[in-house]
């Protein structure tokens, strides 16, 4: 293979997600540094707010998160109380996760910093592409990339 032939990196889809991902992670997790969260933490958080409680499986989808990956980032939010697993509302014989009063209170406090940091981006953006970069990335999250499901993205 030639070195014309290799990719170049600066054409992949994927580490142009994954740099632009991480850059914006660490972005946020300055500003929800004094609430004590990460931004992955944040998130949990804010959707159990947001969704109430759910079984781990459902809040994996919903994060679009692997079932493990998730359960690691639970268990410091389990240590410190902020979440707890319940008996479910459904069945009771199964588990789901709820926000305790204590998770409550600190997502109150991250949420000046996560409002802050969404502000930012956006001044840094503008809002209109903001906006419009939310809705690309949500529909690359509900595409279905290996069928033919994917939606065109017109320009």
């Amino acid at each position: 293979m030639t070195s014309d032939e290799w990719p170049k990196g600066d054409v992949c889809n994927c580490l142009a997600l994954r740099q632009a991902a991480r850059h914006v992670t660490q972005f946020y997790d300055q500003f929800l540094a004094d609430a004590g969260l990460r931004t992955t933490q944040f998130s949990i958080l804010a959707k159990l707010r947001r969704m109430g409680p759910l079984p781990i499986n459902a809040l994996a989808k919903q994060l679009v998160m692997d079932r493990t990956t998730l359960g690691r980032n639970i268990l410091p939010l389990q240590r410190e109380g902020l979440i707890a697993v319940v008996k479910g509302r459904a069945d009771r014989r199964s588990k789901e996760l709820q926000l305790t009063d204590t998770g409550l209170a600190r997502l109150r406090k991250a949420v000046k910093g996560w409002t802050d940091a969404q502000a930012q981006f956006e001044t840094a953006f503008g809002a209109k592409r903001t906006e419009e970069l939310r809705a690309l990335l949500h529909a690359v999250s509900a595409s279905d990339l290996a069928g033919a499901d994917a939606p065109a993205i017109n320009d």
